[in-house]
Protein backbone atom coordinates (compact mmCIF):
# COMPACT_ATOMS: atom_id res chain seq x y z
CA UNK A 1 0.00 0.00 0.00
CA UNK A 2 0.99 3.65 -1.11
CA UNK A 3 2.42 5.33 2.26
CA UNK A 4 0.91 8.53 2.73
CA UNK A 5 3.09 11.81 2.06
CA UNK A 6 2.93 14.16 5.32
CA UNK A 7 1.32 17.59 4.66
CA UNK A 8 3.03 19.92 2.21
CA UNK A 9 3.95 23.42 4.07
CA UNK A 10 3.27 26.69 3.48
CA UNK A 11 6.10 27.77 2.26
CA UNK A 12 5.88 25.26 -0.35
CA UNK A 13 2.24 26.19 -1.00
CA UNK A 14 4.00 29.54 -1.62
CA UNK A 15 6.32 28.50 -4.07
CA UNK A 16 3.43 27.18 -6.41
CA UNK A 17 2.24 30.63 -5.93
CA UNK A 18 5.14 32.46 -6.85
CA UNK A 19 5.35 30.31 -10.12
CA UNK A 20 1.96 30.66 -10.98
CA UNK A 21 1.75 34.46 -10.06
CA UNK A 22 4.99 35.10 -12.35
CA UNK A 23 3.78 33.57 -15.31
CA UNK A 24 0.22 34.54 -15.67
CA UNK A 25 1.85 38.18 -15.37
CA UNK A 26 2.95 37.46 -19.36
CA UNK A 27 -0.18 35.16 -20.30
CA UNK A 28 -2.68 37.51 -19.18
CA UNK A 29 -0.93 40.72 -20.28
CA UNK A 30 -0.51 38.56 -23.75
CA UNK A 31 -4.40 37.80 -23.57
CA UNK A 32 -5.85 40.91 -23.60
CA UNK A 33 -3.19 42.82 -25.47
CA UNK A 34 -0.93 41.25 -27.78
CA UNK A 35 -4.20 41.27 -30.22
CA UNK A 36 -4.55 44.74 -30.19
CA UNK A 37 -0.94 45.24 -30.32
CA UNK A 38 -0.55 43.49 -33.73
CA UNK A 39 -3.79 45.20 -34.61
CA UNK A 40 -2.94 48.92 -33.91
CA UNK A 41 0.12 48.80 -33.02
CA UNK A 42 1.82 47.13 -35.87
CA UNK A 43 -1.07 47.63 -38.12
CA UNK A 44 -1.58 44.24 -39.04
CA UNK A 45 -5.68 44.84 -38.06
CA UNK A 46 -7.62 42.82 -36.44
CA UNK A 47 -7.54 39.71 -39.24
CA UNK A 48 -3.96 39.08 -39.29
CA UNK A 49 -3.88 39.59 -35.90
CA UNK A 50 -6.28 36.66 -34.92
CA UNK A 51 -4.54 34.21 -38.06
CA UNK A 52 -1.13 34.91 -36.07
CA UNK A 53 -2.42 34.31 -32.55
CA UNK A 54 -4.63 31.41 -33.93
CA UNK A 55 -1.87 29.85 -35.94
CA UNK A 56 0.80 30.53 -33.44
CA UNK A 57 -1.67 29.13 -30.33
CA UNK A 58 -2.51 25.86 -32.78
CA UNK A 59 1.27 25.02 -32.93
CA UNK A 60 1.39 25.02 -29.08
CA UNK A 61 -1.20 22.72 -28.98
CA UNK A 62 0.53 20.07 -31.38
CA UNK A 63 3.87 20.80 -29.52
CA UNK A 64 2.32 20.28 -26.09
CA UNK A 65 1.85 16.02 -26.77
CA UNK A 66 5.44 15.86 -28.36
CA UNK A 67 7.04 18.02 -25.49
CA UNK A 68 4.71 15.84 -22.76
CA UNK A 69 6.17 12.71 -24.21
CA UNK A 70 9.65 14.17 -24.22
CA UNK A 71 9.32 14.93 -20.52
CA UNK A 72 7.59 11.71 -19.80
CA UNK A 73 10.77 9.62 -21.16
CA UNK A 74 13.47 11.82 -19.58
CA UNK A 75 14.49 12.13 -16.11
CA UNK A 76 17.01 14.48 -14.83
CA UNK A 77 20.48 13.90 -13.57
CA UNK A 78 19.40 14.58 -9.67
CA UNK A 79 16.30 12.04 -10.61
CA UNK A 80 13.90 14.45 -10.73
CA UNK A 81 11.52 14.83 -13.98
CA UNK A 82 10.31 17.95 -13.67
CA UNK A 83 11.33 20.21 -11.11
CA UNK A 84 14.09 21.42 -12.98
CA UNK A 85 12.78 23.21 -16.13
CA UNK A 86 11.45 25.98 -13.83
CA UNK A 87 15.25 26.61 -13.40
CA UNK A 88 16.44 26.24 -17.26
CA UNK A 89 13.70 27.57 -19.44
CA UNK A 90 12.45 30.56 -17.15
CA UNK A 91 15.37 33.31 -19.17
CA UNK A 92 14.99 31.90 -22.51
CA UNK A 93 11.17 32.84 -21.92
CA UNK A 94 11.51 35.95 -20.44
CA UNK A 95 13.36 36.70 -23.64
CA UNK A 96 10.43 35.74 -25.97
CA UNK A 97 7.89 37.55 -23.86
CA UNK A 98 9.63 41.14 -24.63
CA UNK A 99 10.34 40.04 -28.48
CA UNK A 100 6.32 39.52 -28.67
CA UNK A 101 5.94 43.21 -27.38
CA UNK A 102 8.53 44.90 -29.70
CA UNK A 103 7.48 46.88 -32.40
CA UNK A 104 10.18 46.29 -35.08
CA UNK A 105 9.08 48.68 -37.83
CA UNK A 106 9.04 46.77 -41.05
CA UNK A 107 7.58 48.60 -43.79
CA UNK A 108 7.17 45.25 -45.31
CA UNK A 109 3.45 44.09 -43.93
CA UNK A 110 4.59 40.37 -44.83
CA UNK A 111 8.13 40.75 -42.78
CA UNK A 112 5.87 41.69 -39.99
CA UNK A 113 3.70 39.05 -39.96
CA UNK A 114 6.71 36.23 -40.55
CA UNK A 115 8.50 37.67 -37.57
CA UNK A 116 5.69 38.21 -35.57
CA UNK A 117 5.03 34.25 -36.23
CA UNK A 118 8.05 33.06 -35.11
CA UNK A 119 8.23 34.66 -32.14
CA UNK A 120 4.88 33.57 -31.27
CA UNK A 121 6.23 29.88 -31.84
CA UNK A 122 9.04 30.35 -29.40
CA UNK A 123 7.00 32.12 -26.36
CA UNK A 124 4.88 29.20 -27.18
CA UNK A 125 7.22 26.13 -27.27
CA UNK A 126 9.33 27.44 -24.37
CA UNK A 127 5.92 28.18 -22.16
CA UNK A 128 5.41 24.67 -22.62
CA UNK A 129 8.56 23.65 -21.50
CA UNK A 130 7.90 25.30 -18.17
CA UNK A 131 4.17 25.34 -17.69
CA UNK A 132 3.23 20.98 -18.25
CA UNK A 133 5.97 20.42 -16.15
CA UNK A 134 4.63 22.58 -13.58
CA UNK A 135 0.95 21.64 -14.26
CA UNK A 136 2.43 17.73 -12.99
CA UNK A 137 4.15 18.88 -9.74
CA UNK A 138 1.31 18.91 -7.35
CA UNK A 139 1.17 14.90 -8.13
CA UNK A 140 4.17 15.00 -7.16
CA UNK A 141 4.50 16.77 -4.27
CA UNK A 142 2.38 15.18 -2.45
CA UNK A 143 -0.26 11.99 -2.82
CA UNK A 144 -2.71 13.62 -0.61
CA UNK A 145 -6.29 14.66 -2.14
CA UNK A 146 -6.80 17.89 0.01
CA UNK A 147 -3.03 18.73 -0.16
CA UNK A 148 -3.33 18.47 -4.06
CA UNK A 149 -6.33 20.91 -4.01
CA UNK A 150 -4.55 23.19 -1.49
CA UNK A 151 -1.62 23.41 -3.98
CA UNK A 152 -4.00 24.31 -7.04
CA UNK A 153 -6.29 26.96 -4.71
CA UNK A 154 -2.34 28.75 -4.33
CA UNK A 155 -1.79 28.11 -8.09
CA UNK A 156 -5.16 29.88 -8.61
CA UNK A 157 -4.39 32.78 -5.75
CA UNK A 158 -0.89 32.98 -7.96
CA UNK A 159 -2.67 33.11 -11.21
CA UNK A 160 -5.22 35.83 -9.67
CA UNK A 161 -2.14 38.29 -9.19
CA UNK A 162 -0.30 37.66 -11.89
CA UNK A 163 -3.31 38.68 -13.80
CA UNK A 164 -3.77 41.92 -11.32
CA UNK A 165 -0.23 42.78 -12.37
CA UNK A 166 -0.71 41.70 -16.12
CA UNK A 167 -3.86 43.68 -16.55
CA UNK A 168 -4.76 46.36 -13.43
CA UNK A 169 -1.24 47.54 -13.28
CA UNK A 170 -0.55 48.33 -16.90
CA UNK A 171 -1.94 51.98 -17.02
CA UNK A 172 0.68 52.79 -14.31
CA UNK A 173 3.67 50.51 -16.00
CA UNK A 174 2.75 52.57 -19.22
CA UNK A 175 2.46 56.01 -17.25
CA UNK A 176 5.79 55.25 -15.52
CA UNK A 177 7.59 54.47 -18.74
CA UNK A 178 6.37 57.74 -20.80
CA UNK A 179 3.49 56.41 -22.64
CA UNK A 180 0.00 58.00 -22.26
CA UNK A 181 -2.37 55.75 -20.26
CA UNK A 182 -5.23 57.49 -21.53
CA UNK A 183 -5.56 57.74 -25.33
CA UNK A 184 -8.55 60.87 -25.23
CA UNK A 185 -11.08 60.65 -27.62
CA UNK A 186 -9.49 58.98 -30.31
CA UNK A 187 -8.65 55.55 -28.07
CA UNK A 188 -5.89 54.99 -30.65
CA UNK A 189 -2.48 53.96 -28.84
CA UNK A 190 0.31 56.33 -29.48
CA UNK A 191 4.06 55.94 -30.25
CA UNK A 192 4.75 56.39 -26.64
CA UNK A 193 2.48 53.92 -25.51
CA UNK A 194 4.79 51.51 -27.82
CA UNK A 195 7.82 52.50 -26.38
CA UNK A 196 6.28 52.10 -22.76
CA UNK A 197 4.82 48.49 -23.59
CA UNK A 198 7.79 46.98 -24.98
CA UNK A 199 9.79 48.21 -20.97
CA UNK A 200 6.95 46.82 -19.27
CA UNK A 201 7.07 44.35 -21.11
CA UNK A 202 10.86 43.75 -20.05
CA UNK A 203 9.47 44.02 -16.31
CA UNK A 204 7.12 41.30 -17.05
CA UNK A 205 9.46 39.51 -18.27
CA UNK A 206 12.15 40.03 -15.10
CA UNK A 207 9.30 38.85 -12.64
CA UNK A 208 8.75 35.45 -14.69
CA UNK A 209 12.42 34.78 -14.09
CA UNK A 210 12.08 35.36 -10.34
CA UNK A 211 9.10 33.61 -9.87
CA UNK A 212 10.44 30.67 -11.76
CA UNK A 213 13.74 30.66 -9.28
CA UNK A 214 11.45 30.89 -6.39
CA UNK A 215 9.34 27.92 -7.60
CA UNK A 216 11.98 25.65 -8.11
CA UNK A 217 14.21 26.50 -4.68
CA UNK A 218 11.01 26.13 -2.63
CA UNK A 219 9.23 22.61 -4.21
CA UNK A 220 10.35 19.01 -3.66
CA UNK A 221 9.40 16.22 -5.77
CA UNK A 222 8.27 13.34 -3.41
CA UNK A 223 5.85 11.17 -4.83
CA UNK A 224 8.34 8.24 -6.27
CA UNK A 225 7.51 5.46 -8.53
CA UNK A 226 6.03 2.75 -7.04
CA UNK A 227 8.14 -0.42 -6.78
CA UNK A 228 6.70 -2.72 -9.33
CA UNK A 229 6.54 0.63 -11.81
CA UNK A 230 8.85 0.01 -14.80
CA UNK A 231 10.52 3.07 -16.75
CA UNK A 232 9.13 1.94 -20.42
CA UNK A 233 10.60 4.74 -23.00
CA UNK A 234 6.81 5.60 -24.77
CA UNK A 235 6.30 5.70 -28.19
CA UNK A 236 3.87 8.74 -28.56
CA UNK A 237 0.95 5.87 -29.93
CA UNK A 238 0.97 3.75 -27.27
CA UNK A 239 1.09 6.97 -24.60
CA UNK A 240 -2.14 8.25 -25.62
CA UNK A 241 -4.06 4.71 -26.45
CA UNK A 242 -2.97 4.38 -22.27
CA UNK A 243 -5.03 8.09 -21.97
CA UNK A 244 -7.81 6.93 -24.03
CA UNK A 245 -8.28 4.02 -22.14
CA UNK A 246 -8.58 6.29 -18.87
CA UNK A 247 -12.47 7.65 -18.98
CA UNK A 248 -12.13 10.62 -15.89
CA UNK A 249 -8.84 11.39 -18.65
CA UNK A 250 -11.12 11.69 -21.39
CA UNK A 251 -14.22 13.65 -19.04
CA UNK A 252 -12.03 16.09 -17.50
CA UNK A 253 -10.69 17.06 -21.37
CA UNK A 254 -14.28 17.46 -22.03
CA UNK A 255 -14.69 19.63 -18.99
CA UNK A 256 -11.80 22.07 -19.62
CA UNK A 257 -12.55 22.26 -23.11
CA UNK A 258 -15.52 24.51 -22.10
CA UNK A 259 -13.39 25.92 -19.53
CA UNK A 260 -10.77 27.15 -22.28
CA UNK A 261 -13.38 28.58 -24.85
CA UNK A 262 -15.00 30.82 -21.83
CA UNK A 263 -11.65 32.07 -20.70
CA UNK A 264 -10.95 32.32 -24.24
CA UNK A 265 -14.09 35.31 -25.39
CA UNK A 266 -13.83 36.86 -21.80
CA UNK A 267 -10.30 37.62 -21.82
CA UNK A 268 -9.57 38.56 -25.02
CA UNK A 269 -13.11 40.80 -25.34
CA UNK A 270 -12.76 42.58 -22.13
CA UNK A 271 -10.58 45.26 -23.19
CA UNK A 272 -12.30 45.62 -27.25
CA UNK A 273 -15.49 45.81 -25.06
CA UNK A 274 -13.86 48.76 -23.01
CA UNK A 275 -12.66 50.49 -26.20
CA UNK A 276 -16.07 49.94 -28.01
CA UNK A 277 -18.80 50.08 -25.52
CA UNK A 278 -18.08 52.03 -22.46
CA UNK A 279 -15.26 54.30 -24.75
CA UNK A 280 -12.58 53.92 -22.82
CA UNK A 281 -9.74 51.52 -22.62
CA UNK A 282 -9.07 51.56 -19.28
CA UNK A 283 -12.75 51.05 -18.28
CA UNK A 284 -11.43 47.07 -18.41
CA UNK A 285 -9.86 47.90 -15.06
CA UNK A 286 -12.85 47.26 -12.41
CA UNK A 287 -14.45 44.60 -14.60
CA UNK A 288 -10.99 43.31 -14.01
CA UNK A 289 -10.77 44.06 -10.87
CA UNK A 290 -14.44 42.28 -9.60
CA UNK A 291 -13.02 38.87 -11.76
CA UNK A 292 -9.72 39.16 -9.50
CA UNK A 293 -11.11 40.03 -6.38
CA UNK A 294 -13.71 37.16 -5.97
CA UNK A 295 -11.13 34.73 -7.66
CA UNK A 296 -8.69 35.63 -4.40
CA UNK A 297 -11.26 35.01 -1.91
CA UNK A 298 -12.38 32.09 -4.01
CA UNK A 299 -8.46 30.66 -4.25
CA UNK A 300 -8.37 30.89 -0.01
CA UNK A 301 -11.82 29.19 0.58
CA UNK A 302 -12.30 26.48 -2.68
CA UNK A 303 -10.93 23.60 -1.10
CA UNK A 304 -12.50 24.00 2.42
CA UNK A 305 -15.92 23.86 -0.05
CA UNK A 306 -14.97 21.38 -1.99
CA UNK A 307 -13.65 18.88 0.92
CA UNK A 308 -17.30 20.07 2.78
CA UNK A 309 -19.76 19.57 0.00
CA UNK A 310 -17.85 16.93 -2.06
CA UNK A 311 -16.41 17.41 -5.87
CA UNK A 312 -19.69 16.87 -7.97
CA UNK A 313 -21.71 19.41 -5.91
CA UNK A 314 -18.42 22.36 -5.92
CA UNK A 315 -18.57 21.75 -9.78
CA UNK A 316 -22.27 22.35 -10.35
CA UNK A 317 -22.39 25.33 -7.59
CA UNK A 318 -19.55 27.10 -9.52
CA UNK A 319 -21.34 26.41 -12.99
CA UNK A 320 -24.64 27.51 -11.70
CA UNK A 321 -23.23 30.83 -10.60
CA UNK A 322 -21.66 31.36 -13.72
CA UNK A 323 -25.14 30.75 -15.47
CA UNK A 324 -26.92 33.54 -13.30
CA UNK A 325 -24.01 36.06 -13.41
CA UNK A 326 -24.74 36.05 -17.23
CA UNK A 327 -28.20 37.24 -17.22
CA UNK A 328 -27.61 40.60 -16.14
CA UNK A 329 -25.22 41.58 -18.99
CA UNK A 330 -27.60 39.31 -21.51
CA UNK A 331 -30.70 42.54 -20.39
CA UNK A 332 -28.36 45.52 -19.72
CA UNK A 333 -25.40 44.84 -22.39
CA UNK A 334 -24.00 48.29 -22.20
CA UNK A 335 -24.17 49.07 -19.00
CA UNK A 336 -21.15 48.32 -17.11
CA UNK A 337 -22.47 47.42 -14.24
CA UNK A 338 -24.01 44.63 -15.80
CA UNK A 339 -21.01 43.44 -16.97
CA UNK A 340 -18.68 43.51 -14.21
CA UNK A 341 -21.80 41.56 -12.02
CA UNK A 342 -20.69 38.77 -14.82
CA UNK A 343 -16.77 39.35 -14.36
CA UNK A 344 -17.73 39.04 -10.13
CA UNK A 345 -19.57 35.26 -11.36
CA UNK A 346 -17.03 34.32 -13.29
CA UNK A 347 -14.35 34.87 -10.83
CA UNK A 348 -16.15 32.51 -8.25
CA UNK A 349 -16.97 29.85 -11.23
CA UNK A 350 -13.86 29.70 -13.66
CA UNK A 351 -11.80 29.77 -10.23
CA UNK A 352 -13.29 27.31 -8.77
CA UNK A 353 -13.52 25.25 -12.40
CA UNK A 354 -9.36 25.61 -12.07
CA UNK A 355 -9.35 24.51 -8.98
CA UNK A 356 -11.36 21.11 -9.90
CA UNK A 357 -9.82 20.49 -13.27
CA UNK A 358 -6.33 20.67 -11.84
CA UNK A 359 -6.82 18.52 -9.15
CA UNK A 360 -8.63 16.17 -11.03
CA UNK A 361 -5.58 16.07 -13.61
CA UNK A 362 -3.22 15.40 -10.49
CA UNK A 363 -5.42 12.36 -9.08
CA UNK A 364 -5.67 10.53 -12.86
CA UNK A 365 -2.17 10.69 -12.80
CA UNK A 366 -2.68 8.64 -10.19
CA UNK A 367 -5.16 6.09 -11.81
CA UNK A 368 -2.78 6.21 -14.99
CA UNK A 369 -0.29 4.81 -12.50
CA UNK A 370 -2.55 1.73 -11.55
CA UNK A 371 -3.71 0.93 -14.76
CA UNK A 372 -0.27 0.60 -16.19
CA UNK A 373 1.99 0.64 -13.70
CA UNK A 374 4.47 4.13 -14.70
CA UNK A 375 3.47 7.43 -14.07
CA UNK A 376 2.36 9.61 -16.79
CA UNK A 377 2.37 12.70 -14.90
CA UNK A 378 3.45 15.12 -18.19
CA UNK A 379 1.14 13.44 -20.52
CA UNK A 380 -2.35 14.07 -18.35
CA UNK A 381 -1.34 17.23 -18.45
CA UNK A 382 0.02 17.52 -22.18
CA UNK A 383 -3.35 16.17 -23.25
CA UNK A 384 -5.10 18.80 -20.85
CA UNK A 385 -2.95 21.91 -21.93
CA UNK A 386 -3.58 20.61 -26.47
CA UNK A 387 -7.21 20.80 -25.73
CA UNK A 388 -7.03 24.04 -23.81
CA UNK A 389 -4.92 25.62 -26.28
CA UNK A 390 -7.28 24.06 -29.67
CA UNK A 391 -10.36 25.79 -27.65
CA UNK A 392 -8.08 29.32 -27.14
CA UNK A 393 -7.18 29.23 -30.62
CA UNK A 394 -10.47 27.85 -32.54
CA UNK A 395 -12.20 30.88 -30.15
CA UNK A 396 -9.71 33.58 -31.08
CA UNK A 397 -10.01 32.74 -34.78
CA UNK A 398 -13.71 32.60 -34.96
CA UNK A 399 -14.01 35.81 -32.71
CA UNK A 400 -11.68 38.19 -34.97
CA UNK A 401 -12.81 37.00 -38.36
CA UNK A 402 -16.19 37.46 -37.42
CA UNK A 403 -15.17 41.23 -36.08
CA UNK A 404 -13.42 41.49 -39.71
CA UNK A 405 -16.62 39.96 -41.72
CA UNK A 406 -18.96 42.78 -39.87
CA UNK A 407 -16.16 45.45 -40.04
CA UNK A 408 -15.09 45.27 -36.76
CA UNK A 409 -12.20 48.64 -36.09
CA UNK A 410 -10.78 48.97 -32.57
CA UNK A 411 -9.20 52.12 -33.35
CA UNK A 412 -12.59 53.57 -34.09
CA UNK A 413 -13.54 53.47 -30.45
CA UNK A 414 -17.30 53.80 -29.73
CA UNK A 415 -17.96 54.38 -33.59
CA UNK A 416 -18.66 50.88 -34.27
CA UNK A 417 -21.38 48.83 -37.02
CA UNK A 418 -24.09 46.92 -35.15
CA UNK A 419 -22.90 43.92 -36.43
CA UNK A 420 -19.72 43.79 -34.34
CA UNK A 421 -22.02 44.76 -30.78
CA UNK A 422 -24.07 42.05 -31.75
CA UNK A 423 -20.57 39.76 -32.05
CA UNK A 424 -19.91 41.03 -28.90
CA UNK A 425 -23.16 40.02 -27.16
CA UNK A 426 -22.82 36.69 -28.34
CA UNK A 427 -19.13 36.03 -27.23
CA UNK A 428 -19.21 37.58 -23.85
CA UNK A 429 -23.26 36.01 -22.74
CA UNK A 430 -24.32 33.47 -25.03
CA UNK A 431 -21.37 31.36 -25.75
CA UNK A 432 -20.26 31.26 -22.39
CA UNK A 433 -24.20 29.85 -21.34
CA UNK A 434 -23.52 27.13 -23.89
CA UNK A 435 -20.38 26.18 -22.24
CA UNK A 436 -21.32 26.28 -19.47
CA UNK A 437 -24.08 23.68 -19.78
CA UNK A 438 -21.76 21.60 -21.60
CA UNK A 439 -19.06 21.75 -18.57
CA UNK A 440 -21.77 20.68 -16.40
CA UNK A 441 -22.70 17.56 -18.04
CA UNK A 442 -19.48 16.60 -18.19
CA UNK A 443 -18.32 17.44 -15.17
CA UNK A 444 -20.93 15.69 -13.08
CA UNK A 445 -19.86 12.30 -14.58
CA UNK A 446 -16.38 12.36 -13.00
CA UNK A 447 -16.31 10.23 -10.78
CA UNK A 448 -11.88 9.42 -9.95
CA UNK A 449 -11.88 7.49 -6.84
CA UNK A 450 -14.16 4.81 -8.41
CA UNK A 451 -12.12 4.38 -11.43
CA UNK A 452 -9.17 4.12 -8.89
CA UNK A 453 -10.59 1.50 -6.95
CA UNK A 454 -11.60 -0.17 -10.20
CA UNK A 455 -8.39 -0.39 -11.11
CA UNK A 456 -7.15 -1.79 -8.54
CA UNK A 457 -9.47 -4.25 -8.24
CA UNK A 458 -8.56 -4.90 -12.12
CA UNK A 459 -4.55 -5.56 -10.85
CA UNK A 460 -5.77 -7.60 -8.14
CA UNK A 461 -7.82 -9.82 -10.05
CA UNK A 462 -4.76 -10.33 -12.91
CA UNK A 463 -2.09 -11.09 -9.69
Amino acid sequence: MENKIKKIGLGEKLGFMSFSAATNVAFNFKSIYYTIFLDVICGLGVKWAGIIVAIGTVWDAVNDPLIALFCTNRRFKNGEKVRPYALWMCVPWALTIVLMFTNFGFTDKTWTIVVALLVYFAFEALYTFLCMPYNSMAALATNDDADRASINAFRGLGGCLGSAIGTLLIPTFITLFGGDSKTGDDKIYTSADTTAIFWTACVMGVICIIGSLIHYFTTTERVKPREDDVEVKLTFFEAYKRLFKCKSWILNMCFILGYGIIQAFIMNNVTYYAQTVIGDKNASTPILAGYLVVAVIISLVGPAIDRKIGRKKTTILSLIVTLVGIIPYLIFPTQIWAIIILAICMGFGLTFTFIIFNTNRNNISDVLEVQNKQRMDTLVAGGDNLITKLAEAGAIFVMTQIYDLVNFDASKGTDQPAGAFTAMYIFLGVVPIVCSIFMAYFGSKINIPKELEDAKKANMATK
